[in-house]
């Protein structure tokens, strides 16, 4: 019964593990379309904004909730665009159920008066949430083209210009940019996500849009053709990255993507946990929904190649890599244990060391996205080797939080689209505390993670008596990660 047992483990152990294997090599593929994309002249048909015949009409659609904090900022920024204003309409998609309404209402008002062709629209309910907003908007937009900014959002005063070009080619759908962020030095917890993202918005978008396989609108800092829209059959609320949704539908009917990376959208990260919980929860629930969603169509499209479907279901899978992660990590320490007691099974932990060759992978192509933006300097590398080390550790503490929002998705179970608090921190000595729209509550989670800590910090214990030290540092990364997880969201309700 006990060698049932270990097998059993030891399977789900080594199925997670392989996959987590094949998407580092899909990364790796990425780097090297990254790579070689870089060393490309592009050359693109684009509208000559010089000649008023070939200016389009553009909607900038912002779809707000309960934003208060940074409402006058957002506003004061996209009135600032440089674009002809008898070619440029926009819209503030206001769902909010606050005090906000009332400022919003008059700070519209105002740029009225100047002049700008922009409108206030209320709904009477949040039905489909941010896609609900986007569609209704869409049913009255004047523009041929359709910009969407949240409203942490400070696109520079060219950057329509910059991106609306590019329609000069009647199969592009989207034109997506890069999101840059206003406040990556603010705290340890802010780094770790501007690394991340870093990473989504180089190697990911770039390694993919270079060889022609589906990218994703990131949800903002982009700019849709509302045919493509249209066409695709415009926004769904029934996943929680309508963004996602409706970019794999258009480019299953055959719409280009164009990804800008040289084109930076400025925006704030949380800087609260209990804040980045809240979008990674809506984030990897939302992929699994729309791996759930569209899996189906992507494997059996006619229009696309085998690779563009591999790295479909690779991307539509990131989110449940947490999954898998924290199947690894759980089942290490019992892994451990059945290593000591059934020395026949040797042959297999030796053939499953190549999880160290995943993070050897991640760490070769992490670097690759990390000095594009920050340089390759030997301070720089230095920098990059902890920075790298600390993320890991973050991410595996964050692996329970992600894993529960990717079963969730899978099983197809409904939750209400949470908004991520904004702060306008405009400097490292600003405070968040006070901020009216952070939860209080305590998660059931957190009781989860404090525990995760404890039989973490027992996986290392247990190295000494079985002498067995060869997963100590991955437990060591565990029992940090868990740590400041639950530290974190302990102190952000204060």
């Amino acid at each position: 019964m006990g060698l049932i047992i270990a097998y059993i483990i030891i399977a789900i152990y080594s199925v997670a593990l392989l996959l987590i294997f094949f998407y580092s090599l899909a990364q790796l593929n990425l780097l090297v379309n990254y790579l070689g994309y870089k060393r490309r002249n592009q050359i693109a048909p684009k509208f000559n904004l010089l000649d008023p015949k070939e200016i389009p009409y553009v909607t900038i659609q912002l779809p707000v909730y309960n934003e208060e904090y940074v409402m006058e900022r957002l506003l004061e920024n996209i009135a600032k665009i440089e674009y002809p204003k008898s070619k440029l309409e926009i819209q503030v998609l206001d769902d909010s159920t606050d005090d906000s309404v009332n400022d919003t209402a008059t700070r519209v008002k105002a740029l009225q008066e100047t002049g700008l062709d922009i409108q206030h629209i209320r709904r009477e309910n949040r039905q489909g949430f941010k896609a609900g907003a986007l569609k209704e908007g869409l049913e009255i937009a004047k523009g041929e083209f359709i910009a969407i900014f949240d409203a942490d959002f400070m696109p520079s005063g060219d950057w329509l210009k910059k991106t609306v070009l590019y329609f000069k080619d009647p199969e592009i759908g989207v034109v997506q940019t890069r999101w840059g962020h206003i406040n990556r030095e603010y705290s340890t917890l802010t780094r770790i996500q501007a690394f991340a993202l870093d990473a989504h918005f180089t190697l990911e978008q770039v390694g993919r849009n270079a060889k022609g396989h589906f990218i994703n609108f990131n949800g903002t800092a982009g700019i849709w053709r509302k045919e493509c829209i249209i066409d695709a059959g415009n926004w769904e609320g029934d996943t929680l990255t309508e963004d996602l949704d409706l970019s794999y539908r258009a480019q299953l009917k055959n719409w280009k993507f164009k990804y800008l990376e040289d084109v930076e959208t400025p925006a704030e990260l949380p800087v609260v946990i209990s804040a980045a919980r809240s979008q990674q929860f809506r984030w990897n629930k939302g992929g699994a929904e729309n791996f759930r969603k569209t899996v189906v169509n992507v494997v059996s499209a006619k229009n696309i190649s085998f690779k563009t479907k591999f790295h479909g279901v690779m991307h539509l899978l990131n989110s449940s890599m947490f999954l898998c992660v924290f199947l690894v990590a759980l089942l290490s320490i019992p892994a451990m244990y059945i290593k000591a007691i059934y020395p026949q099974l040797d042959i297999v932990f030796t053939l499953l060391s190549f999880f160290v060759l995943s993070t050897i992978i991640l760490f070769v192509c992490y670097w690759f996205t990390y000095k594009s933006i920050q340089g390759s300097s030997f301070d720089n590398f230095v920098d990059y080797i902890k920075l790298f080390f600390t993320f890991f550790s973050v991410a595996l503490g964050f692996s329970l939080h992600n894993s529960i929002a990717v079963l969730e998705g899978h099983m197809g179970k409904r939750s209400e689209f949470v908004r991520t608090p904004k702060f306008n921190l405009n400097n490292l000595t600003d405070s968040w505390k006070g901020n009216k729209y952070l939860t209080k509550k305590l998660s059931p989670n957190m009781i989860l993670e404090a525990v995760l800590m404890v039989y973490f910090l027992f996986g290392m214990y247990s190295a000494i008596p079985l002498n067995d030290f060869g997963l100590f540092p991955f437990h060591f990364m565990l029992f940090i990660g868990f740590g400041f997880v639950f530290t974190k969201s302990l102190t952000s309700r204060v």
